[in-house]
């Protein structure tokens, strides 16, 4: 294959299947720290999203493609990729959104298992072939790099796979997707697959063979392995392994497996492992989704030892119960401490360290909120820093911001929350609401003055450091029930009706107040509902 024969290359789905799952959506803001912070990684491409999905995707995409992607001197930016169906509406606008990054990449794909060309597509095998071949000759006519995926490879007949993949190499394709789309196979059937198509494919040898590996039966890291045990030589994944329903196979996982046992599997990756658990709280924070504790690699107990018969062993020679160390993938190591006494240089090197790019309005910004919890804090870690981070970065246009919260619990009474939201014509709108909690008074309070039908399918509270004086992270996610369909207006994609909210503050209820008004603005910006919404609610309302 064209491909040095132990390099692996690393293609990077966070932007754009990873941000598939349920209430992952991210702003252009944060997409554009993500795709920096895969720069730094080293990663070898990145797909930065779906372009013909939404305007806002397309524009996204575009700024990667103008910031990220363009020539910084001798050292190569990573690809740009852009998805596209298999028609020209898909391709041009891929095309189009790519079009400035010095390495552009256009990702073109069609089903060819039997239920999906049947009851999807519902397409000939023969059509099938035909719209490969001419998609992706039309795809090469505008962009040198070409990949194509055919999708539900993993349950797809092999010999019309050699058929299908074949065409798309005589079409100009230069790299070859094949994705267990739905995490249906196991990693004997994927590798013999994978090896099937190198043996059987006319042509594959001028072409590199990449891995796509979805994890509903929890095996998409080990087949992702079988793949390139068998010869692929790109892997597709995703930081964190956030994804379709179950997740894709995980960057951290796959990049400290060949880097651990490299006698085993002889290969390697352009990866700086160094940078890979920050990657991980990054997009932890700006997706919303927390890393399990037991997670490999980054989870917050990957590093750590409570049994003593470990931590004796631990004590005497550190290879008795760790394969890796910490430093390896950026975890454990000490922290710069800040207080109130620090100032605006020493939070941007900081910061800096943490991985973080920040323009002079931004570090302005974040440095008033760092001198309140300064105020409240003794001292400020790393964990307060990016959860700061997390929330001052989440730039989603306020159509309701928080302008007052007061709330009264205990064993006395029933808790009560009032709450007053700014709208965006500058109205005051106030209302008081009771509960069986005060968040969820909160929450009534909110709802009434807002009116837009949702229900809240996750609320999660973190204590980001110890000690009374914490900095509590509050991740919700909420699922809009309005009525069907619910589309794009922009295209035939239909939008998400799961948006998440993050928001931090050593004030639990503040937190969870502005972290659900988050999740609102989003899906009211996303839907254009905020001027229905406005036109509906008084611009007073008594308790």
């Amino acid at each position: 294959m064209a491909a040095n024969n132990d390099r692996v290359r690393i293609f990077d789905t966070t932007l754009r299947d990873g941000e598939q799952s349920p209430g992952a959506t991210m702003t252009s803001d944060e997409k554009l720290e993500v795709a920096r912070m895969l720069a730094r990684l080293g990663v070898d491409i990145i797909e930065a999203g779906f372009p013909i999905a939404s305007p806002d995707d397309f524009q996204a995409v575009r700024r990667i493609a103008d910031e990220v992607g363009a020539a910084n001197g001798s050292h190569p930016p990573p690809m740009i990729c852009g998805l596209a169906r298999a028609n020209d509406k898909d391709i041009d606008a891929a095309w189009e959104a790519v079009r400035t990054a010095a390495r552009p990449r256009i990702h073109t794909f069609l089903a060819t298992s039997e239920i999906h060309m049947k009851h999807k597509l519902r397409m000939d095998p023969e059509e099938v072939v035909d719209r490969v071949a001419a998609m992706v000759s039309y795809a090469r006519a505008l962009c040198d790099d070409v990949e194509f995926s055919p999708e539900d490879a993993g349950r797809s007949d092999p010999q019309f796979l050699y058929l299908v993949l074949g065409e798309a190499i005589k079409a100009g394709a230069t790299t070859l997707n094949i994705p267990d789309t739905v995490g249906y196979t196991t990693p004997e059937e994927y590798g013999a697959l994978i090896a099937g198509i190198i043996e059987h494919t006319p042509g594959i040898e001028n072409v590199i063979v990449s891995v796509h590996c979805h994890d509903d039966l929890g095996m998409a890291t080990a087949n992702t392995l079988a793949g390139l045990r068998a010869g692929a030589r790109q892997a597709e994944v995703t930081v964190n392994g956030i994804g379709e329903r179950a997740g894709n196979t995980s960057l951290e996982e796959v990049v400290m497996t060949l880097h651990t046992r490299r006698p085993l599997f002889g290969l390697t990756t352009g990866i700086d492992t160094t940078q890979i658990t920050r990657a991980s709280r990054m997009v932890s924070s700006y997706t919303g989704i927390p890393v399990q504790p037991n997670k490999a690699i980054v989870g917050a107990n990957a590093f750590a030892h409570e049994a003593g018969i470990h931590q004796d062993g631990m004590l005497k020679n550190h290879m008795t119960y760790e394969i890796m160390r910490p430093e390896t993938v950026g975890a454990g190591q000490t922290e710069l401490v800040l207080g109130k006494h620090s100032g605006r240089h020493a939070l941007r090197a900081r910061l800096s360290e943490l991985g973080y790019t920040l323009s002079d309005e931004d570090i302005v910004r974040l440095f008033d909120r760092f001198k309140e919890l300064a105020d409240r804090k003794k001292v400020i870690t790393n964990a307060d820093l990016e959860a700061l981070m997390a929330d001052e970065l989440t730039h989603v246009p306020e159509v309701f911001s928080l302008d007052g919260l007061q709330v009264a619990c205990g064993t006395m009474g029933m808790p009560t929350a009032s709450v007053r939201l700014a709208g965006p014509d500058g109205t005051i709108q106030m209302h008081a609401a009771i509960g069986p909690g005060p968040v969820d008074a909160c929450y009534t309070a909110i709802n009434y003055l807002i009116g837009v039908p949702v229900k809240l399918v996750e609320f999660a509270v973190n204590a980001v450091t110890e000690g009374t004086d914490a900095l509590g992270e509050v991740s919700v996610r909420i699922e809009y029930e309005g009525e069907e369909p619910v589309l794009n207006p922009h295209s035939e994609v239909a939008m998400k009706r799961t948006f998440g909210g993050h928001a931090a503050d050593t004030d639990i209820i503040v937190a969870s107040a502005r972290a659900y008004l988050a999740a609102l603005n989003k899906l009211l910006v996303a839907y254009d509902l905020s001027q229905p919404v406005l036109e509906t609610v008084p611009a007073t309302v008594g308790s």
